[in-house]
């Protein structure tokens, strides 16, 4: 009986907050498939419910609009709504799991070094090679946003401070200074690597097609399973590696495969659409905020803010300068300046 009686009030208090948390879970996946039907039927031709639904779904016939619209929605809006969905899950969980593997804050997915590899490799091939499609230079940015991360976690694991968050950030922030400047050489020697450096910082989800998209996507998939074999883990080196270590956590696995994860997802992500400043940063936050500091919740929130956020900035950049757009990397980074100031300001507030 006394059992018992400890343990209502526990059980009592768990319920609501779990109910809340799925309930919320459930609303963004809703908000999400609105955002994805928006964004199949906005762009420089709005289209009409049923005429999104005929692009679909209709058979091939001979009526030049109807095969117009079906040429529309299907080669070009569902790629672009599928890797928004894509990108943004992977970039909104490598965001949560980098701030709780470093312990920091304000940690991003372009901590690791993956962005400036990215942007490295695909201006070295393009420069070398001349590529131009995204089909061929999109395994060399996989490639170098992947090595990149290797090389961060590797200077991070030697030395005084290994495994220490703060040495995690300094070998990630100068991997990325040495890359960024490297970058640049080959870019000013090189017109068309520059111009391809243009667009590719911009970050966008138009002129990508299901070649590279459902190769990232199986990437992305492998990331997101390592991804949740790490939650537990987290919370627990969120207590304190001493805390974890006593609980059992093999902290330097821990590590290794939640570095992996974020690897694989920021990579797959920015060697698809370019680097999206800011939104991993935000979505963990906001996630954070509405589930509490359990990872086992807050990545999946996570993941499909970061979705519900990348898709939702696509469609308005293709609204505001009609019958031309914006890249959703620019509206993202627009976003998340301001975000990222107010967060710095609250801190500042709450330490005065």
């Amino acid at each position: 009986m006394g059992t018992t009686a400890v343990e209502r009030p526990a059980s009592t208090a768990t319920t609501p907050v779990r109910r809340r948390r799925v309930v919320g879970l459930g609303a963004l996946v809703v908000i999400l498939v609105i955002a994805g039907a928006a964004s199949l039927a906005v762009g420089a031709r709005a289209l009409s419910p049923a005429e999104v639904w005929h692009g679909l779904f209709a058979a091939p016939d001979s009526d030049q609009r109807l095969t117009e619209i079906r040429l529309i929605v299907q080669t070009v809006r569902v790629p672009r709504t599928v890797l928004g969905i894509v990108a943004g899950i992977a970039l909104g969980v490598g965001g949560a799991l980098i701030q709780g593997y470093t312990r920091n804050p304000i940690a991003d997915t372009g901590l690791l070094g993956v962005n400036s590899g990215a942007s490295f490799t695909v201006v070295s091939v393009i420069a070398l090679f001349g590529f131009s499609n995204p089909f061929q230079y999109v395994w060399f940015a996989f490639l170098g946003a992947g090595v990149a991360g290797v090389v961060v976690f590797g200077l991070a694991s030697i030395g005084r401070g290994a495994g220490n968050p703060l040495t995690l950030a300094l070998a990630g922030q100068g991997v990325t200074v040495f890359l960024a400047a490297m970058t640049t050489a080959v870019a000013l020697s090189d017109q068309k690597s520059l111009n391809a450096l243009r667009f590719w910082n911009a970050g966008s989800l138009a002129g990508v097609g299901f070649d590279v998209i459902w190769p990232v996507t199986a990437f992305i998939a492998v990331g997101l399973v390592l991804a949740l074999t790490t939650l537990p883990a987290i919370n627990l080196l969120n207590l304190g590696e001493d805390v974890a270590r006593g609980l059992g956590v093999n902290i330097a696995w821990s590590r290794t495969v939640g570095i992996a994860a974020i690897t694989l997802l920021a990579g797959a992500a920015t060697a698809a659409c370019g680097p999206i400043a800011f939104l991993g940063l935000m979505v963990a936050h906001v996630a954070r905020y509405l589930t509490g500091p359990d990872y086992r919740w807050l990545v999946p929130y996570a993941g499909l803010l970061g979705a519900v956020i990348l898709l939702v900035c696509d469609i308005v950049g293709r609204l505001v300068v009609r019958p031309g757009e914006l890249d959703a990397g620019v509206l993202v980074a627009l976003l998340g300046a301001p975000f990222f100031a107010a967060l710095v300001w609250r801190g500042k507030f709450k330490s005065a």
